[in-house]
């Protein structure tokens, strides 16, 4: 009984055992299968169907005339096979001058092939992707030691962060019957800024109080003296004023204002029922990018929100990487009211707050939007008309400005200011 059981166990462990060597040699073929498969063109899958049915029609009916067709492209495909055959092992190495450029600049690299091997690399053709379009180089026989350098150049005539590379090696014959892919290098992300503008001056001079702002809630404790009152149980004894105090014959505190810290928010809307076009779309990105970085370099705390999140504006670098790949939000992430309310939500401290929106928002929900914004910051909205003269006009509590071009944005700030 013991022997029969241990036979069993035996007989189930070395099917186990061809069961996992059957299916790694599977996986195998199927790889070998799919290398195979990514060689072939189409045109090539073309000309072996037509080679089959000539072999067969040609045995069958006994055409010779099919049968020296059948030889002639089977020939054919056989010596486009040969230029198959050679490395590519090339050393790849991809390098940008600079990997964030403007809007209308022109970001250069190099792509540089070596031979480190002791056997010359035959000619080839070289894919860089960029973006949804790629760059071809023809590159010649590379002998042992040697290398070979193409220069490029990327006009960058929108906003975004583009993708150039991996680069490709393409090895394949000339009537690009078959072609075998050899990616080499990572991909380099290149980001293209929205034009920003520098102006002089305070971007809303009142933050300048390292202090902070005082607000009308009374406090306890903090920096900004506002009155004396009378003692009460629970005031810290720290703020007796012990002149006012021996004068009255009562004991006075001193009470405070409570001071918020310079805090400078932007809520750019990203919906696409905001904007009238795409052109106005990228002027408010644009302007919000000017205000963030003036902003920066008065060393005030940014927060960046569009809809359903924030960007990153720790530095001038960061937000402007940001801004490069913002798109257009869903149209359940809401217009420019819901990006306002979801602000008072998450920044209710905010000193400061910036609305960027299109032209399309009328007065009512700009003004609604407003309303929303967190109690005792000052609301400042910039409205994107392309082609429209500047002006302010004043909504609420909030002044309201309009610029139909960035370079507009400087003067329009300084009649808020004024």
């Amino acid at each position: 009984m013991t022997s029969h059981a241990l036979g069993t166990t035996d007989a189930a462990q070395q099917r186990g055992v061809a069961v996992g060597a059957a299916a790694h040699l599977a996986s195998i073929a199927l790889r070998w299968l799919r290398g195979v498969v990514a060689v072939v063109r189409p045109v090539a899958w073309v000309l072996i169907a037509a080679a089959l049915v000539l072999w067969v029609f040609g045995q069958v009916l006994g055409w010779w005339e099919l049968t020296v067709a059948a030889v002639v492209v089977t020939s054919v495909l056989a010596l486009c096979l040969l230029f198959l055959i050679g490395r590519t092992a090339y050393e790849v190495s991809l390098d940008l001058n600079r990997t964030r450029v403007v809007v209308g600049e022109r970001a250069v690299g190099a792509l540089t092939l070596a031979n480190a091997g002791s056997r010359a690399i035959l000619p080839s053709r070289v894919l860089l992707p960029v973006g949804s379009g790629r760059g071809v180089f023809e590159v010649g026989r590379l002998a042992p030691g040697h290398t070979a350098e193409e220069l490029f150049a990327i006009p960058t005539t929108r906003r975004a962060v583009v993708k150039v590379g991996p680069v490709s090696v393409v090895r394949g014959d000339p009537l690009g019957l078959f072609e075998r892919v050899h990616r080499r290098d990572e991909p380099v992300d290149l980001f293209v800024h929205p034009r920003t503008v520098l102006f002089d001056g305070q971007s809303l001079g009142f933050l300048r109080d390292l202090e902070g702002l005082p607000a009308t809630d009374l406090s306890r404790d903090d920096v900004s003296f506002h009155a004396l009152r009378e003692y009460q149980p629970g005031d810290d004894l720290r703020h007796v004023h012990w002149k006012s105090t021996a004068r009255t014959g009562d004991l006075m505190v001193r009470q405070y204002e409570e001071t918020r810290r310079s805090h400078f928010v932007i809520g750019l809307s990203t919906s696409p029922a905001d904007y009238r076009d795409d052109e106005e779309f990228e002027l408010a990105i644009s302007a919000a990018g000017s205000l963030g970085l003036r902003a920066l370099r008065d060393s005030q705390r940014v927060e960046v929100r569009v809809q359903e999140r924030g960007l990153p504006a720790g530095t001038g670098k960061q937000f402007l990487d940001a801004l490069s790949g913002l798109t257009h939000s869903k149209p359940r992430a809401g217009s420019i009211v819901e990006l306002s309310g979801s602000v008072a939500a998450t920044l209710a401290l905010a000193s400061v707050v910036v609305l960027v929106c299109g032209s399309t928002v009328d007065a009512n929900d700009l003004r609604t939007a407003c309303s929303r914004l967190p109690f005792g910051a000052r609301v400042l909205a910039v409205v994107a008309h392309s082609g429209a003269t500047p002006s302010l006009r004043r909504i609420g509590e909030a002044d309201v400005v309009t610029i139909g071009a960035l370079e507009q944005l400087s003067g329009a700030l300084r009649k808020v200011l004024a």
